[in-house]
């Protein structure tokens, strides 16, 4: 007769509900795996797969009781660490859908617009279609593939445990979200230059023919040269976001490790 008792169960329960915290929490706060349209029963399937193949791996301290308030702070600090990463990986997508509005508001479609399922709110046209083009570039350089390997790293980086996490990393994930606004720039800069340019040639046309309608043919040119422009930068879009990628994992690594640094 197999007897099991209630710290072996506890345990058991340990190696498992804590691991399966972070990574729950990854899943639904990471871009692409954490789409709203993505099934929530898709997303805990995923997430209990991921634990039985990265539980075995990791070391959970035994003297943890998951009912216990400790457990409870292991538990929250698991899910904090789970979304750090997640909103890391995120912001890779805020800063395309970023540039795509810059790029709109030039090309005068700021007020196109659609309505964004994933951010529960209307997106401009350009943002969304380079959002689109994103993601697809995202699959295409396996970053979802190294966003689990992260993941998997961030167990040894940061392990389960009773410490307080240094405050530092906090820090590190504040300046990566003002970083989006420099890889914005760089995403929507091919655009505004030859929208400059084309202002700068219609206002010079304007002077020298005043009876010309600039509203007229202003729109139009401006949205042609837009979209030649768009075309033309599409093909660097996907190296850019290779190296968006790997900035974000660099950052996700680094952030874990300085949590897994106890605050003295």
């Amino acid at each position: 007769m197999i007897s099991v008792t209630s710290a072996q169960l506890s345990a058991w329960l340990a190696l498992f509900i804590f691991p399966f915290t972070r990574i729950l929490a990854l899943i639904a706060s990471s871009p692409v795996l954490g789409n709203k349209q993505v099934p929530a029963r898709v997303k805990i399937g995923l997430a209990l797969l991921l634990t039985v193949i990265i539980a075995p791996t990791i070391a959970t301290p035994p003297d943890i009781e998951p009912a216990s308030a400790l457990g409870f702070f292991v538990l929250l600090q698991q899910l904090l660490a789970g979304l750090a990463m997640g909103f890391t990986m995120r912001l890779i997508f805020t800063a395309v859908e970023m540039g795509g509005e810059l790029a709109g508001m030039q090309m005068g479609l700021g007020f196109a617009s659609f309505f964004d399922p994933q951010n529960a709110s209307f997106t401009p046209v350009i943002a969304q279609f380079l959002g689109i083009i994103a993601a697809l570039a995202f699959l295409g350089i396996d970053g979802h593939l190294y966003m689990l390997s992260a993941l998997a790293d961030s167990f040894h980086t940061f392990p389960i445990s009773s410490a307080i996490p240094s405050a530092v990393a906090l820090h590190t994930l504040a300046a990566w979200g003002g970083s989006i606004f420099t890889y914005a720039l760089q995403l929507s800069m091919p655009l505004i230059g030859a929208l400059l340019i084309t202002n700068l040639a219609l206002g010079i046309l304007t002077r020298s023919a005043p009876q010309l309608n600039i509203f007229a043919i202003g729109f139009p040119i401006t949205l042609v040269v837009g979209f030649a422009a768009l075309a033309l930068s599409l093909p660097y879009l996907a190296p850019l976001m290779d190296h968006i990628t790997h900035a974000g994992l660099d950052t996700v690594l680094r952030a874990m490790q300085q949590l897994g640094k106890p605050s003295p």
